[in-house]
């Protein structure tokens, strides 16, 4: 029994060892379980890690399809303004891109198809920059039936015809490369949304940065091909072509060749670019008609050009569809004077600031002015040869260069070349910063006013700006019948004590009965800082300049009675109606109706083919 027990560990401890130390035959096969586990992981990886590359590859090329359209969009609209005016160029674009874009993204599927059954490969993709390569030549064919087409239908078409098939198939490619893309941890019908959903806002962003800075760069003059070569590519027709060629190398295709009719006529017959063919071949067209392209310039306001009518013996700036100013030239036979005459008699009466009576009269040699808005620089000029010390502020380099060079522009500060909210800002937060004696006020264009320099907010600061006895002179060009107008005559009249208004001309009640009663006219408003009646001393033969325009016009005579022009507006639950920087709606909703009338009155200033041809 002692041995038989004394044996039993024996036999216990190799049974252990061999249980601790494995087999050749199972280690063999554990090490293959884990390499075939690392193999499988590796391969989940991977294949998740293509999937994502996949997915990326995919969203890039949505987002660079709704990059083009974005600035496609936008190079539309600046190719209507000269034609039609920012405003009217505008009504209809937001609904006639969002019908393109969801048309795009909802039929991708159909339209492939579609496009599938043509044969030769073609695509949406291929299709695209056929389209956007004949753009320009489209709206060339469509410019001469501006006049019968009219404000409203003829960008409605135009774009219809143009930007609408872009941004579908744009939208459709955008589609069609977001396919399968799904956004992980969201509902289905979420994920299913989103895409469609951040396509739009992607495109509505792109867009706004082209509005944004396209036109910051355009007009610049730059040495070197490569510059020359950007330059061109900001302008109206040179986005489109660049567009439509980096559309283009994305998706190389023989289709290409249906576009080249047109890239053609662009490079060859379309007057609209800016080359000095293109110069000289729209001059052909023009002399017909008796007018002269000076020069022109796309600039950060739009395209400014100089233009002279032979048969009137005049020179104007034309700014998109909107004269900025002009003057007679020795042609007329009515030059000779002190300054340039003007043809527009409301920048003569501007001048009448200087004839304010105020507490404290200011010798010229004493007085400063502030001038916002330059135009052709009429009243500037004025003022500098009245011995006026004269500051100017004005947004666009070119016209700026351009009054200097075509319309003989007196000065005796350097131009201050900025925005005019952010100068005055800074000017009036500034203690011992410059005041002014006189400030005219000077920004309408194309129909409308830039709204925030007639805000209650940017007055308050002009009003800063003036000396205790000051006087300010503000131009506004508006339909008198529509209630912008008078919110922004009500906020002129909240912040200075004492104004009057008077207009260019009087009211011509015929035509205004036949235009529903449509009162379109151009109107200053004088103001002084000071209460009390406002009156003007009588003008002498110095303050005429030796100008029948301003024996005419210097002396305001066609008074609006305030009160009475105000009457139309009803009180809000005893609110004053007032222009503030965050609530403009009342005169921005008047713009769509004030351009169409100053689309009008331009077409009887200048001929159709004047502005059509650019």
């Amino acid at each position: 029994m002692p041995r038989k027990a004394a044996a039993a560990p024996a036999v216990s401890r190799k049974t252990a060892s061999s249980a601790a130390e494995p087999s050749v035959a199972s280690s063999k096969a554990q090490y293959e379980r884990e390499l075939r586990d690392l193999a499988s992981k590796a391969q989940t990886d991977g294949s998740q890690l293509a999937r994502l590359t996949a997915q990326f590859r995919q969203v890039r090329s949505a987002v660079t399809f709704l990059f083009f359209a974005g600035f496609f969009a936008h190079a539309s609209q600046l190719a209507l303004a000269p034609v039609y005016g920012s405003i009217p160029a505008a009504t209809h674009h937001p609904r006639v891109l969002a019908a393109a874009a969801f048309a795009g993204w909802a039929g991708n599927l159909f339209l492939a198809r579609t496009l599938a059954r043509a044969g030769g490969g073609l695509s949406a993709a291929r299709l695209l920059p056929v389209v956007a390569l004949s753009a320009p030549l489209v709206q060339v064919l469509l410019e001469p039936h501006s006049a019968a087409l009219g404000p409203g239908w003829g960008p409605l078409l135009t774009e219809v015809l143009t930007v609408a098939p872009v941004v579908l198939l744009a939208a459709a490619c955008a589609a069609d490369a977001l396919e399968g893309v799904r956004v992980p941890l969201l509902p289905r019908f979420v994920a299913d949304a989103l895409p469609g959903m951040g396509s739009w806002a992607l495109f509505a962003a792109f867009e706004g940065l082209a509005r944004e800075y396209v036109l910051r760069f355009a007009g610049r003059t730059e040495n070197g091909p490569v510059a020359a070569a950007a330059t061109f590519a900001l302008t109206r027709v040179g986005m489109q072509l660049s567009l439509g060629g980096l559309m283009a190398a994305l998706a190389p295709s023989a289709w290409l060749l249906l576009a080249a009719p047109a890239v053609l006529h662009t490079a060859v017959l379309n007057t609209h670019v800016p080359t000095a063919r293109a110069a000289a071949a729209l001059n052909g067209t023009l002399q017909a008609h008796e007018w002269l392209l000076v020069d022109r310039k796309e600039s950060n306001t739009g395209y400014v050009s100089v233009l002279e009518s032979r048969r009137g013996g005049f020179r104007v700036l034309r700014c998109d569809h909107s004269l900025l100013g002009g003057e007679y030239t020795d042609a007329a036979g009515v030059t000779g004077g002190v300054v340039a005459e003007p043809i527009y008699g409301v920048f003569a009466m501007l001048e009448a600031v200087r004839l304010i009576e105020t507490e404290t009269a200011v010798a010229d040699s004493d007085a400063k002015a502030l001038v916002i808005g330059l135009g052709i620089g009429t009243t500037p000029s004025a003022l500098v040869v009245h011995g006026v010390d004269t500051t100017v502020v004005e947004i666009d380099p070119v016209v700026h260069a351009f009054a200097k060079k075509y319309f003989h522009l007196r000065e005796n500060n350097e131009p201050v070349l900025a925005d005019a909210g952010r100068y005055t800002k800074k000017l009036a937060d500034d203690p011992a910063g410059k005041r002014f004696d006189y400030i005219v006020h000077d920004v309408f264009t194309g129909g409308a006013e830039p709204v925030e320099l007639f805000t209650l907010e940017f007055l308050q600061q002009l009003r800063a700006l003036l000396t205790p006895h000051g006087a300010i002179a503000i131009n506004y060009a508006g339909d008198l019948a529509l209630p912008g107008p008078r919110a922004i005559v009500r906020t002129i009249g909240a912040v200075f004590p004492a104004c009057r208004i008077f207009r260019e001309f009087p009211p011509d009640t015929e035509s205004i009965a036949a235009h529903g009663g449509s009162d379109f006219t151009n109107m200053v408003i004088f103001c002084k800082t000071t209460p009390g009646a406002l009156t003007f001393r009588k003008a002498t033969d110095a303050d005429r300049l030796n100008s029948f325009a301003r024996r005419e016009f210097l002396e305001p005579t066609h008074e609006v009675q305030a009160a009475e022009y105000l009457a139309a507006d009803a009180e809000q639950q005893g609110q004053t109606l007032l222009l503030r920087a965050n609530d403009t709606d009342i005169v921005t909703q008047s713009h769509k109706t004030s351009a169409r009338g100053h689309w009008s009155i331009m077409r009887t200033v200048l001929p159709g083919v004047v502005w059509e041809k650019w």
